[in-house]
């Protein structure tokens, strides 16, 4: 019995993700992010294929700094010849895993964190709203160089970093969305009929936040894939791994920009872009699908569609109106009219 209704919930999990991509689909932005996506992922699983040389293979390197060719078709690297196009296939490994399991573990503690503060409040709450006021100021950076020379530069030490100091805003805007959803009407019934407050945490506030938490996973891997080329940079990341980051900062310790080879510092900066962009696109489509009450227009356009000439004239008019109320006029003087004048006047010319 147990394993036909583990067999049913899995059935229901899988109906419930494909219909949840075709409204991704459906959607213009969500298609074109979740297209670069999945195009990002297959590089990533199939790099060993379709790469024309490994790039870890020290005997395929090639000379140093050549420029594009049949042969090379991104050229090569200026520090150590290694073909920039294997390495820019082999780099999505490395940016894709660091930020897809980074914003998802970010997801999971920040909404059950969030969750747990807005709904049971109390110490609970004042405790962990503390504790996220404590790791928000603390200085991110040197402490990220610290932790890394003590403990390595792995990519779990990495991602145990990135977890550490990025789940304290979703748990912000979880909690505050809760502390809405507790005095719901059906969450008041389900109080009313005995139910525990996990089960009721679980099954009632956090489907209730899903579409913050779904979408923050997705700007969270944008955010994250950024962080990690960063740290890679500056010469945090692993050494042994390549990833677009490396390949950055190859390129800068060798000079690319002061002998011309622009075809090093480009590569993988097209792969940052791309897989930020269509993380992104994701992150804005998913909004718009679990919210309906977000507008499909943005503000921008609302603006731009009241902001006609009639409106616009009216407003520079209004500007350019004296402003009597601060102007200190003595009666007595020649051009001096006093309130009443001025009213009777605007009246007798309606």
């Amino acid at each position: 019995m147990t394993g036909l209704k583990l067999k049913e919930l899995l059935t229901q999990v899988l109906v419930n993700c494909v219909g949840f991509v075709k409204k991704i689909w459906g959607h213009k932005q969500g298609r074109i992010g979740l297209i670069i996506v999945l195009a990002l992922v297959f590089i990533a699983i199939f790099a060993d294929v379709l790469a024309p040389y490994d790039p870890y293979d020290v005997t395929q390197r090639a000379q140093k700094g050549l420029a594009p060719s049949l042969a090379h078709l991104l050229g090569t690297s200026i520090t150590t010849g290694q073909d920039s196009f294997s390495m820019l296939l082999f780099g999505a490994r490395v940016s894709l895993s660091v930020g897809i399991v980074t914003g998802l573990c970010i997801a999971v503690i920040g909404a059950i964190l969030g969750v747990a503060a807005g709904y049971m409040g109390g110490v609970v709450d004042m405790v962990l709203m503390r504790i996220v006021d404590i790791m928000i100021v603390i200085p991110t950076l040197p402490l990220t160089i610290v932790i890394t020379n003590i403990f390595g530069h792995s990519y779990v030490v990495i991602v145990f970093v990135f977890v550490l100091f990025g789940w304290q805003s979703l748990a912000r805007v979880v909690r505050s969305q809760v502390l809405l959803l507790k005095n719901s009407d059906y969450v008041k019934s389900a109080e009313l009929a005995g139910a525990d407050r996990k089960y009721i945490m679980f099954k009632h506030i956090l489907p209730g936040v899903s579409h913050l938490v779904v979408m923050n996973t997705a700007l969270s891997c944008a955010g994250i894939m950024i962080a990690e080329a960063g740290l890679s940079f500056l010469g945090l990341g692993n050494p042994t791994a390549i990833s677009w980051g490396k390949m950055l900062a190859d390129a800068q310790s060798g000079g690319s920009m002061l002998f011309g080879h622009w075809w090093t510092i480009i590569t993988p900066g097209i792969g940052i872009f791309l897989s930020v962009f269509a993380f992104m696109r994701l992150g804005l489509a998913i909004e718009e699908i679990l919210n309906p009450r977000m507008k499909k227009q943005s503000g921008a356009k609302v603006l731009l569609k009241h902001m006609t000439k009639r409106y616009m004239d009216e407003v520079f008019l209004s500007m350019n109106e004296p402003d009597l109320t601060n102007q200190n006029v003595e009666p007595g003087r020649p051009g001096a009219k006093s309130w009443q004048e001025g009213g009777a006047h605007e009246t007798g010319k309606r």
